[in-house]
C-alpha cells in the first residue's frame, strides 16, 4: 500500500504514479473556498428537491435512498461517492447475468463502462439519470473534501489503467460535481475523449474556467444533452 494509505482493493494500479505523489489538490484554498460555499447554497436551495426526489425513489423500489459506490479521489485515495440510487436491488449480480447472456452488450460495457440500454435501472431511475439529478447528494462529499464542484468524473480503480500518463493528470485534482466531459457532449463521446477532457481540465485550470463550466452546465441539465 502507499504512503497515504489508498484504500482500494489493487493499490499496485497506482505504482506508476507514486513519483508525483503526495500532492496538493488543484486550486488550492481558493477552489476549496469556493467548493464549500457553493455547495452549502446549493443545497439549502435544493432541500425541498432532495425530499421530492427521496420520496420518489422509496415509492419506485423500496430499496435505499442513497447508493454509494467507491471511486478514486485525490492522489488515489478511495472515497464514497454518493447517489440518489438508480437501480433495481441487487443491481451487480442482474448484470453479470445480463452480460454472460448478450456479447454485444458486454462489447460496450468493457469499451465504455455504461450500457444504451441498462436493464438495472428504475423508472424514477432513468429520469433522474437523464436530468443529472441523481448526482446531487455529491454535495456532500464536496462538503467533506472527497469532491470538488468541478473536476474530472470520478472513476473506480480499475479504471486507472485505462488513463495511462494521463492518471497524473486525474490523481491531482478532487473529482467533480461537474467538468468538461459533462458540458462535451457527455454519453456522446468515447472513453479517450473523456480521458482527455479530464487531462486538459487540470493541464489549464483556472478559477473563471471553472465559473464557466458550471454556467454551461445549467443548460446542459435543463436539455439533458448527451444524457442516456
Amino acid at each position: 500500500m502507499m504512503k497515504h494509505d489508498v484504500e482500494l482493493a489493487d493499490a499496485s494500479i497506482f505504482s506508476h504514479y507514486t513519483q508525483w505523489l503526495p500532492m496538493r489538490p488543484l486550486g488550492g484554498l481558493r477552489k476549496r473556498v469556493f467548493d464549500v460555499v457553493g455547495a452549502l447554497i446549493l443545497l439549502v436551495l435544493f432541500s425541498p428537491l432532495f425530499l421530492l426526489i427521496a420520496i420518489a425513489v422509496k415509492l419506485d423500489d423500496r430499496g435505499a435512498v442513497l447508493f454509494g459506490h467507491q471511486r478514486v479521489g485525490h492522489n488515489g485515495k478511495s472515497f464514497r461517492c454518493l447517489k440518489f440510487r438508480t437501480m433495481v436491488t441487487e443491481s451487480d449480480a442482474r448484470l453479470a447475468a445480463y452480460l454472460a447472456e448478450n456479447p454485444a452488450a458486454l462489447a460496450e460495457w468493457a469499451t465504455t463502462r455504461k450500457l444504451r440500454h441498462d436493464i438495472r435501472v428504475t423508472t424514477t431511475g432513468k429520469v433522474l439519470r437523464k436530468l443529472s439529478l441523481d448526482e446531487l447528494p455529491q454535495l456532500l462529499n464536496v462538503l467533506r473534501g472527497d469532491m470538488s464542484l468541478v473536476g474530472p468524473r470520478p472513476i473506480m480503480g480499475e479504471e486507472m489503467a485505462r488513463y495511462g500518463d494521463c492518471g497524473r493528470h486525474y490523481l491531482r485534482s478532487r473529482p467533480g460535481l461537474t467538468g468538461k466531459w459533462q458540458v462535451s457532449g457527455r454519453s456522446d463521446t468515447t472513453y479517450e475523449e473523456r480521458v482527455q477532457l479530464d487531462s486538459q481540465y487540470v493541464e489549464h485550470w483556472s478559477f473563471v474556467g471553472d465559473v464557466w463550466i458550471i454556467l454551461k452546465t445549467v443548460p446542459v441539465v435543463l436539455f439533458a444533452r448527451g444524457a442516456r
